[in-house]
């Protein structure tokens, strides 16, 4: 009995050869796609220009178009936003049919005569292009995805051409899956659990209770009014009327590297990680900012003639605990601890206090800025009143 491994014959492809070896490793899809056109080119393909267009799941992209060009260096990347599905752009595109279902398109360029079906192949045709073929590629997820080859060689691709794409394809639409699934997962990671927290969920923090203590800045806000809002604006304002209200408050967070760690109805709870000396500075900046986004909100809309949006924001700092909590099949990568049931209680008093911010003492010894006590008041659940800080009238 044989017990070698068996030899199948093949066509011989030095590219298909790399793709299985050193190409999939490549670290991006952009890697991928502009190596793979240079080694095909060196091969003997007379590529002009090669796409990817990749559809994802982000909240504010419904595609990448990947495209390299020869000559050029690098290879662009064109993020492609919601909403172009009902621009001339996409519905006069090649792309479009093949991603509705089409087994392929054709058109040579260099014919005369030719009334292009696409404005695509005019611009391609004025660069000296003389073929376009795209090439509809379905995932293992039953989603269809695109590429696109342009040649300038005189009389077009060659059968021989087209055959070597087309062995290729199926290995290269697996490894861009590959790709493209890490990508959506980290993505919605971020969009639904902060970057900090994805990034400790894909490094393997996911077993249920474990975690660590973290000292952090704690920033929680809350918005006023918002059980009135439900019961006077109709579903459509009030979700707009709170994705301003929040839009507000995290891009600060964000820009000054705060990790948002969850959505609370009308809440939001932060942390800045104290493991950076200017994590009080930054916080305090970020609330600043915040109420300045705030001011420059309600004036648009005294000016649309709606309501305006009262708020508060308090800033804690102290020991959490951070790490997994939940039942088996549904867990929470947040922090908990008393530092933050004390933060969420220091605001509920910026409507009784008059302010939109309020800073503990804790917080306050940390912070190189001036700041006023308020006196000491009682807060829910703690045992000794509070004594509770804000910015000078006067800022």
């Amino acid at each position: 009995m044989n017990t070698a491994p068996p030899q199948w014959p093949r066509r011989p492809s030095p590219v298909l050869d790399w793709l299985i070896g050193a190409g999939r490793h490549l670290p991006t899809a952009q890697d991928l796609v502009g190596a793979l056109a240079e080694r095909l080119v060196d091969a003997g393909v007379a590529l002009f220009r090669v796409t990817f267009h990749l559809q994802t799941l982000h909240p504010q992209l419904r595609a990448v178009a990947i495209i390299w060009r020869r000559g050029r260096p690098g290879v662009e990347t064109v993020r492609v936003g919601h909403g172009i599905e009902r621009t001339a752009r996409y519905l006069n595109s090649p792309v479009r049919v093949l991603l509705e279902g089409a087994g392929g398109v054709r058109q040579r360029l260099d014919l005369p005569g030719v009334d292009f079906a696409f404005p695509i192949f005019d611009d391609l045709r004025a660069e000296g292009a003389t073929d376009y073929v795209g090439l509809p590629m379905t995932f293992s997820d039953g989603r269809v995805h695109g590429t696109t080859w342009t040649t300038d060689q005189p009389g077009g691709f060659t059968v021989e051409d087209l055959i070597r794409i087309d062995d290729l394809l199926p290995l290269v639409a697996t490894i861009l899956e590959t790709r493209l699934t890490r990508r959506i997962a980290r993505n919605l990671l971020d969009t639904y659990v902060g970057r900090h927290a994805g990034e400790r969920i894909l490094a393997g923090q996911i077993i249920r209770g474990t975690g660590e203590s973290v000292r952090a800045a704690i920033w929680y806000c809350d918005l006023r009014g918002f059980t009135a809002m439900t019961e006077s604006l109709p579903l459509e304002r009030l979700i707009a009327s709170l994705n301003d209200y929040f839009e507000c408050m995290a891009a600060p967070l964000e820009h000054h590297d705060g990790e948002i760690l969850k959505f609370m109805g009308d809440g939001m709870l932060a942390i800045f990680p104290l493991d950076r000396e200017d994590a009080y500075e930054r916080a305090l900046r970020a609330a600043l900012e915040a109420q300045h986004a705030m001011a420059q909100l309600n004036e648009r809309r005294r000016a649309s003639d709606e309501p305006t949006l009262g708020f508060g924001i308090a800033l804690h700092a102290g020991l959490v605990m951070y790490g997994n909590i939940g039942a088996p099949t549904r867990l929470d990568f947040t922090v908990i601890g008393p530092a933050v049931n004390q933060a969420v209680r220091i605001e509920a008093l910026c409507r009784e206090l008059g302010r939109q911010l309020l800073v503990s003492a804790t917080f306050r010894r940390h912070c190189p800025h001036e700041l006023v006590s308020l006196g000491r008041h009682v807060l829910r659940g703690v045992p000794e009143p509070a004594e509770i800080f804000a910015l000078p009238e006067a800022a």
